[in-house]
């Protein structure tokens, strides 16, 4: 009687519609909200982080940060890296910062475990080392804007809003942001900037020295994009090893005194001495000719 039963509630069973399980199956094959792209031909040595996280504007989920953080381990090691460009897939928009709505379900404990995993991946973008250019082709607030400033180089279309915004919702910033922006602007601008949580356009922020350069949107919504492949082409011919030490010299010798500063000069400026591009620099210079670098 039993089996009987459970066999006539299986053959009654309302059955889930093939077209409905295969939308289930593809809903589950979840798109990747961070993609890589090496460019090739004359964009050769330049690789491309595209942030496209549409439903949520870029925000920084735990899932978005799980794949930019594995993302830049792949990446870290690999030498035909010349510049690294971060950029959106999702119109309109750079990052909007963190996930508010997964930070809401949290507690106070796993907050501060959210925070400091945010920190661990602008410090990771900070110490990449290659020149890495952010191009904000929109919104890049709170912690959007806290990834491009760990970023050597920010170009913006002047149409874009960007800011430091954590203090209208409570918080302030915990990203790197109380540390990077007084490094870029100055102390007392970057105190009224985060005070106030104001916003600023991408003309504004070139103004201030907060980005490199700032350009007319396009009809496209990627005018700053453009511009910032064009600066990383304008990096590409260059020594590759004089340029990652170059940066190493930069980020460390500003975190100390100029006198210590200067002796870190000196123990990358030695580095690069024995280096095959470092002959090559002076024979094409010799032989009036531009010189070939190779990155040795």
């Amino acid at each position: 009687m039993q089996r009987a039963l459970i066999s006539a509630l299986r053959l009654t069973r309302p059955r889930t519609p093939i077209s409905a399980r295969r939308r289930a199956s593809v809903g589950a094959a979840r798109a990747p909200e961070i993609q890589v792209r090496a460019l090739a031909g004359a964009d050769k040595g330049i690789t491309e982080i595209l942030m496209k996280r549409p439903h949520a504007c870029n925000a920084l989920g735990n899932v978005f940060v799980s794949e930019l953080l594995e993302a830049l381990a792949q990446l870290r090691d690999d030498q035909q890296i010349r510049v690294l460009l971060f950029r959106s897939g999702v119109k309109g928009v750079f990052c909007a910062g963190a996930d508010l709505k997964e930070r809401e379900q949290m507690n106070e404990a796993e907050v501060g475990v959210c925070t400091q995993r945010l920190r661990g991946l602008m410090n990771e973008i900070a110490a990449f080392p290659t020149p890495t250019i952010a191009a904000i082709d929109g919104y890049a607030l709170g912690g959007g804007l806290e990834l491009a400033l760990a970023c050597d180089l920010r170009v913006a279309a002047s149409s874009a809003v960007m800011g430091l915004i954590e203090t209208t919702r409570g918080l302030f910033p915990g990203a790197g942001g109380t540390q990077r922006l007084p490094r870029c602007l100055g102390v007392a601008l970057a105190k009224e900037l985060i005070f106030t949580g104001r916003r600023l356009s991408g003309a504004q922020a070139q103004a201030l020295g907060l980005v490199n350069h700032a350009v007319a949107q396009n009809e496209e919504g990627n005018a700053a994009y453009h511009r910032a492949r064009e600066l990383a082409q304008e990096i590409l011919p260059q020594a590759p090893i004089a340029v990652r030490l170059s940066k190493v010299a930069i980020d460390r010798g500003m975190e100390v005194d100029i006198a210590s500063g200067m002796a870190i000069e000196g123990i990358c400026y030695a580095q690069n001495i024995p280096t095959r591009d470092r002959l090559e620099g002076m024979a094409a210079f010799r032989e009036k000719r531009p010189p070939r670098f190779v990155g040795e």
